[in-house]
């Protein structure tokens, strides 16, 4: 039994000892937390913050009901939020919107099947392993930008894309066909970062489980689908949350790969870009607030859901010791 859930007697000196080495541990971790705190502070929050405030404004020159000319930041509060979703703009927005979630869906779920099926093979004990596991995870290595550069000479006029098709399709066009190149593209690069995750999940599987599978006769099939999956969710849960929430922020890879101002592959990060690149930085943080409220929400439903082990077993252990130490007091 620990000390903890032993009965003080009142006025022993010994609760008073606890009780000091509580809070002379509170005040340590707080100040070794505070470097990180500030520094998340200065670039997280204070970005945030300046990103709110902003979308409450409009900047430029602006021509006042008496016809003078008004120059400079004007606070305009939510005006840049309503004419988004109206006329012209609200085209654009919602054809983002709609790209940016087609792209979510569709690349998550194949990264998701070929991530598994990496991890798989990886786990797998052959000759060669150590050559195959490097071989699959360099495409993750490679920054994005080099990524899409290198997609990008692949699907050109004269590439090696057409050449295997044995067709002349221009893939940085408007259509169906820039679509599928930044979804070749991204499942390309980043599928073996889930692969990783499920490998990680994989080695953690105790091999008895295998062998008592195979004693009761189980198929291949049965041990991935009733052993494998449900054992190695809690790592498969966090990749796909993490990849969930970078996919909602793609903009490199199909601005690089296919360019600018394409409705194809417009998303909503390139459509905030493309109003902060004329100096729109009203609307521009109007669409980058709703892109994070976006995100947020998305996170949320997926934790609740699916229940993402996200931060791990620490804060249910540490209700359950906060409760044990109540009850050995009382």
């Amino acid at each position: 039994m620990s000390s903890a859930s032993v009965p003080v007697p009142a006025g022993s000196g010994k609760a008073k000892r606890q009780t000091t080495f509580n809070e002379g541990t509170g005040k340590l971790a707080a100040i070794l937390l505070s470097p990180t705190l500030i520094v998340l502070a200065l670039v997280v929050v204070y970005p945030i913050i300046s990103a709110l405030r902003e979308s409450l404004y409009t900047s430029g020159q602006k021509v006042d009901a008496d016809g003078f000319v008004i120059e400079g930041s004007q606070f305009v509060g939510l005006e840049n939020y309503t004419a988004i979703f109206s006329g012209e703009t609200g085209d654009k927005f919602w054809n983002a919107f709609y790209n940016t979630t087609f792209f979510t869906i569709t690349c998550v779920a194949l990264e998701t099947v070929l991530g598994v099926a990496m991890a798989l093979v990886m786990h797998k004990a052959f000759k060669g392993r150590g050559i195959v596991r490097a071989s699959i995870l360099v495409p993750w290595a490679i920054p994005t930008v080099v990524s899409a550069l290198l997609w990008k000479w692949i699907f050109q006029a004269d590439g090696a894309a057409n050449a295997l098709l044995g067709q002349q399709i221009l893939w940085s066009t408007e259509g169906w066909q820039s679509v599928l190149s930044v979804i070749i593209a991204d499942t390309w690069k980043t599928a073996p970062f889930i692969g990783l995750l499920v490998l990680a999940g994989l080695q953690t599987i105790p091999g008895d489980v295998y062998e008592a599978a195979k004693v009761d006769g189980a198929t291949p099939f049965q041990t991935f689908l009733r052993i494998t999956l449900p054992l190695v969710k809690p790592a498969l849960l966090v990749a796909v949350l993490f990849r969930i929430l970078d996919t909602l922020r793609i903009f490199d890879l199909p601005y690089v790969l296919v360019g600018p101002n394409k409705n194809s592959v417009e998303t909503l990060s390139m459509l905030a870009y493309r109003e902060a690149s004329s100096t729109r930085y009203g609307p521009a943080a109007a669409y980058a607030t709703i892109l994070f409220l976006y995100v947020a929400v998305v996170a949320f439903v997926f934790v609740k859901l699916l229940g993402a082990d996200v931060l791990g077993d620490a804060v249910q252990k540490k209700k359950s010791n906060g409760k044990r130490r109540k009850v050995g007091v009382r």
